[in-house]
């Protein structure tokens, strides 16, 4: 009987608020809205900014973040988070180089520095999991050791001339497009796909929002949660070969900072810090909107360091709104 009062409720009310609980409700929407708008606004105010060369750049640039931001949002799905993903990709970006520079084949670089990515992801699960440490203190721990490593392999410089070849994957095109981008944008629809779709992914969503319900239930959920840490170390690491790839360099200080746009990105898309809701397609593009805003403020000639502060206060209130939304709700 509650139910169907609240359905006539929600009837009678006028259609603009339905239209706009649905912008609320729908995140993948209310971005695609504010990304137009950003788009409309700034092809006034700078006519270089809808120039093909401007939008390669920017698409390049971002592809690295939204490939990480993919297992940040499964692991803010199941309640975590990892906030190493940065130094990861820094570590593999020079892992993989000094492997190659070692004479160590190309194909056999990039399994190496993936098998590194997993081993990161895997101590982090363990860590939370096993040790039960929160997952903030386990991964600000991972991320110090495993930025401190590529530092020390490196002494703090770049590694230069990797093999002609391995530049084919940042650097290609297949019909005109970059194949960096390409490839993040298959991954984007594969993972969204798969956690919409698979049993398995279903249960990362069952663990975050009611863990003590989802262990009742038989899912083993210190196991999903491990397998999730994996995920993402692994596209962390991935994430360091495809920048490696486009700059032919490993880079030990790649990556500073990307975990607060990666948060913010995957929050800004529907991903919640209590667990238990988003999508792999909100959380990309939640990059392409935080991309956007970065792109627009160079274009408007505005400082680097302001730049941050804008990033910082989106994912205050990214997450300020969440709460919002949650408690009308409640």
């Amino acid at each position: 009987m509650t139910i169907a009062i609240s359905s006539e409720q929600s009837e009678s009310k006028p259609l603009y608020q339905r239209v706009l609980r649905a912008f609320v409700d729908v995140r993948e929407l209310t971005l695609i809205v504010m990304i137009a708008l950003i788009i409309i606004v700034m092809a006034n105010l700078n006519p270089y900014f809808l120039s093909l060369s401007n939008f390669r750049a920017m698409s390049v640039g971002m592809a690295p973040t939204a490939v990480i931001v993919i297992g940040m949002a499964i692991l803010l799905a199941s309640g975590g988070f990892d906030l190493s993903v940065g130094s990861v990709m820094a570590l593999s970006s020079t892992v993989v180089a000094m492997l190659m520079l070692s004479g160590m084949s190309i194909p056999m670089a990039v399994v190496c520095a993936l098998l590194l990515g997993a081993v990161a992801g895997l101590s982090n699960g363990l860590l939370v999991t096993g040790l039960g440490i929160n997952p903030l203190i386990a991964t600000l721990g991972t991320m110090s050791i495993a930025r401190g490593i590529a530092l020390v392999l490196t002494e703090g410089f770049s590694l230069s001339n990797l093999p002609t070849a391995f530049a084919w994957v940042g650097k290609a095109d297949i019909g005109g497009l970059p194949v960096l981008v390409l490839m993040t944008l298959a991954l984007v629809v594969v993972f969204d796909l798969a956690v919409r779709h698979t049993r398995f992914f279903r249960q990362v969503y069952f663990i975050g929002a009611n863990e003590k319900a989802a262990m009742l239930s038989g899912i083993h959920v210190n196991r999903v949660r491990i397998i999730a840490y994996v995920l993402t170390g692994i596209l962390a690491a991935l994430a360091g070969i495809l920048l490696a790839s486009r700059l032919m360099s490993g880079t030990p200080t790649a990556g500073n900072g990307i975990e607060l746009q990666v948060l913010a990105a995957a929050v800004i898309g529907g991903a919640s810090l209590r667990g238990g809701e988003g999508t792999i397609l909100g959380a990309f593009l939640g990059v392409v909107f935080v991309a956007l805003i970065n792109n627009s403020m160079t274009m408007l000639a505005v400082s680097i360091y302001w730049q941050m502060i804008v990033i910082g206060a989106v994912l205050v209130s990214a997450v300020a709104l969440d709460m919002l939304i949650r408690s009308k709700r409640g």
